[in-house]
């Protein structure tokens, strides 16, 4: 495949981006500060300089190639009008400037945190109402729905794959949500990916035909608890205190259709078989 991906400097954008490049895959790489992707650029990446707002200065390095895949965005550490103008202005700018070079597939990377505060009577599935609580899925939602509507209006081949917690690789993200844990109940749940599951489910995604507006969870096989990620990581059980009642279908969704559809089966079904595999 030829493939034109954003993000490529991030946790999750530089592990997909090496992976395609070692598979033999054509990549291009759009991003702000080449320097930053000076490793990629040496495994053989083309190197487009640019801004997701000003589409003119990278549509022509669009021309030709078989998918976009988006992965850029702002998480943590900028304030909501930047985070919205960066999620849901940027990601409308490159769907526009891929129609305008007819690439046919264009693949999102969403958040399973789109689901929100939803009591849910199970794991949220694609086409449950949305109830985003925070700026990066607001953002995020808002950005899956105008991508939709330009695949009704403009026929923009979209396919939207909602990521769970990615981690794996020396990926530092585990490490850093642990404070956050300690609010948690020790027996809540979440979904993971590994980041060899993100570039499988993904590169499905990008190269399956006939999957335009469809939308994919991701997860693992089996959820792991906060109470067990602080312990395999060195630290202490959730305290008690934090014992309260919880949603126990909060951050877990069903991963049906991407199972059915795309084929999907994870590399690394849980978090204890990446572990036992050398892969965290």
């Amino acid at each position: 495949m030829d493939v034109f991906i954003t993000g490529a400097t991030g946790k999750v954008g530089s592990r997909f981006a090496m992976r395609m490049l070692q598979r033999g895959h054509r990549v291009a790489l759009l991003v702000r500060n080449a320097k930053k992707a000076e490793a990629l650029r040496l495994q053989g990446a083309e190197i487009v300089e640019g801004d997701l707002l000003q589409p003119d200065g990278y549509v022509d390095a669009l021309r030709g190639k078989d998918a976009v895949i988006h992965l850029a965005a702002q998480f943590r550490g900028v304030d909501e009008e930047t985070t919205r103008t960066a999620n849901l202005d940027g990601t409308i700018a490159l769907a526009n400037a891929a129609l305008e070079a007819n690439v046919t597939r264009f693949v999102f990377t969403s958040t399973n945190n789109v689901y929100g505060s939803v009591v849910r009577t199970g794991p949220g599935r694609e086409d449950d109402e949305l109830s985003p609580v925070h700026a990066y899925p607001k953002s995020k939602a808002e950005a899956e729905a105008a991508l939709l509507e330009l695949y009704r209006e403009r026929g923009l081949g979209v396919r939207i794959v909602r990521l769970p917690f990615v981690y794996g690789e020396g990926d530092p993200h585990i490490v850093e949500i642990l404070p956050h844990l300690r609010n948690w109940h020790p027996a809540k749940r979440m979904h993971m990916a590994h980041h060899a599951d993100v570039g499988q489910a993904l590169l499905l995604a990008a190269s399956t035909p006939g999957i335009d507006g469809r939308i994919y969870n991701v997860g693992d096989d089996a959820p792991i608890t906060a109470a067990e990620l602080r312990e395999l990581h060195g630290g202490e059980g959730v305290p008690e205190a934090q014992q309260q009642p919880f949603d126990p279908w909060d951050m877990i969704v069903d991963t049906t259709r991407i199972r059915e559809e795309l084929n999907f089966r994870p590399i690394y079904p849980s978090f204890y078989t990446a572990r036992d595999a050398g892969a965290i």
